[in-house]
């Protein structure tokens, strides 16, 4: 593995917006370290060659912001979420017309086919357009392509499960040539599009946003900004969705929000 020093990864950042425009200044330090460090072994190469490799132009830039960008996620990640999500957040949203939501960092998609079997089998679907957005261009195609192996549905099986699914995830795909295709109905009200929180603002108006494990890569000061955006972006009384390891704390919108789950970090907008 390359090392590197905090020093040469400021370089780095300094680098990556000079050439491409593109700010990593608000991620957090370790996680950056250890996606560039890999980055870097992956391809054998110093810093310094990776350097000259970015100032000759080209796709270098745009391939290592892929990568630099975190992209782990599955299927019902967090059963109980889901499940409270179900007994909890759906019966207040039948109650809507038309509903707008969005998740943030959707990586290859997995949250946002969990929202629209969740919505499905909760009888909201056909009201439902889910916007799952995401800065990485790579994982943004795999998630239009709803395409995942066979090894993964199981794990995913087992957490649809947990959440107290009402069939079997099977229900919700095909196997074909030994991969697994998540069904047309399942993707048709999803909108899967390029969007970066730390630069990017407003877009639309939801009644529900999940923003799950993306925080915990920011710095406090770049959280407090992606969280004023997340709280223009929700109408009032819709549902802001924070990861496990994730807090509204220090946002500046304690105030603005009533908790329905201080565990799961499920709250809804107030004020």
């Amino acid at each position: 593995m390359v090392a590197l020093d905090y020093p040469e990864l400021e370089t780095l950042i300094v680098r990556i917006k000079d050439i491409s425009g593109f700010d990593f200044s608000g991620y957090t330090r370790p996680s950056l370290m250890r996606q560039a460090e890999t980055y870097l072994s992956k391809n054998a190469m110093s810093l310094q060659e990776l350097l000259i490799h970015l100032d000759q132009g080209g796709s270098a830039a745009y391939d290592l912001i892929q990568d630099l960008t975190v992209n782990y996620s599955e299927m019902f990640r967090d059963p109980e979420f889901f499940a409270l999500l179900q007994s909890e957040v759906c019966s207040y949203l039948q109650s809507y017309a038309e509903l707008r939501i969005w998740v943030a960092g959707c990586a290859a998609g997995q949250e946002a086919f969990s929202l629209s079997i969740l919505m499905t089998e909760a009888d909201l679907m056909d009201r439902t357009i889910i916007y799952a957005t995401d800065l990485n261009q790579k994982v943004l195609k795999s998630a239009r392509e709803g395409v995942f192996s066979r090894t993964a549905i199981r794990s995913f099986s087992e957490n649809y499960i947990k959440a107290g699914g009402k069939t079997s995830l099977s229900d919700y795909y095909n196997v074909s040539y030994g991969k697994v295709i998540m069904n047309p109905e399942i993707r048709k009200n999803i909108v899967f599009s390029i969007h970066d929180l730390t630069g990017d603002g407003v877009f639309n108006e939801f009644q529900l946003i999940c923003c799950r494990n993306v925080m915990i890569y920011f710095t406090l000061e770049q959280r407090r900004k992606v969280f004023k955006i997340l709280y223009d972006s929700l109408g009032m009384l819709g549902f802001l969705c924070l990861g496990k390891r994730e807090t509204l704390r220090y946002s500046g919108f304690e105030d603005h929000f009533r908790i329905v789950s201080f565990h799961l970090n499920i709250y809804q907008k107030i004020l």
